[in-house]
Formats: C-alpha cells, sequence, structure tokens
C-alpha cells in the first residue's frame, strides 16, 4: 500500500536518502529538517500515514515530537530512527526502532512492523 510518510532528520543527507528510498518503494513523502517543522507539516497535512523520525535533533528530539504526534493524532505510527542504543523513557521506548545507518529492507521491515 502506498503511504503518505513524514520524514524528519536534522542531517539533510539522511533526510534525502531516506525520501529516495522511500520513493522508490512508491510511498508519498513530506520531508522535514526539523521537529517543530515536522508539527507544521503534520498539522497541515491530514494525509500523512506514518513519521520517521531521528531521534537526537538539536531544540526537539525525536521522542519530543513523537509525544507532541501522539497527542494530535494518536491512531499515527512513529518509527524512531537511531543512530545508538539511546535509552528511551516512556511512551518512546515502545516505539519501532530502525537502527542508523538503514538499508531499504530495513524500513520495509520497520513499516510493516509499524502499520499493524
Amino acid at each position: 500500500p502506498r503511504l503518505c510518510v513524514l520524514v524528519v532528520d536534522d542531517d539533510g543527507l539522511v533526510l534525502t536518502s531516506t525520501s529516495l528510498l522511500l520513493e522508490d518503494l512508491g510511498h508519498r513523502v513530506i520531508s522535514a529538517p526539523s521537529g517543530a517543522r515536522a508539527l507544521e507539516l503534520f498539522e497541515s497535512e491530514p494525509e500523512i500515514d506514518l513519521v520517521i523520525t531521528d531521534m537526537a535533533m538539536p531544540q526537539m528530539s525525536g521522542a519530543q515530537l513523537a509525544n507532541a504526534i501522539r497527542g494530535m493524532r494518536p491512531g499515527v505510527p512513529i518509527i524512531l530512527a537511531t543512530g545508538y542504543a539511546e535509552r528511551l523513557e516512556g511512551f518512546a521506548a515502545q516505539l519501532p526502532r530502525l537502527s542508523k545507518p538503514y538499508t531499504q529492507l530495513n524500513l520495509v521491515e520497520v513499516i510493516a512492523q509499524a502499520m499493524k
């Protein structure tokens, strides 16, 4: 199924490569370079089916973003991309995790898990 995926990462290269991998899989991608921008886009785009966010970002972490999104639309699945074994607490600890660097196959697998 074709999804509309919001991808959030403060690293432009990662943002671009993840967007390309997802588009190659047939998904529509909306990308954001920060948590604040992601929330703006999330509010203005009712079509978003899935969020993939980097964990370590300045100003707003992926966990903070996930909590904000959960408050706005509780049903939207969120995947956290982490560069290392970050200690996550509370709600973020239960989210599907994508370890960096990841491949297209990793994306396929974690999206299937998140969309269950």
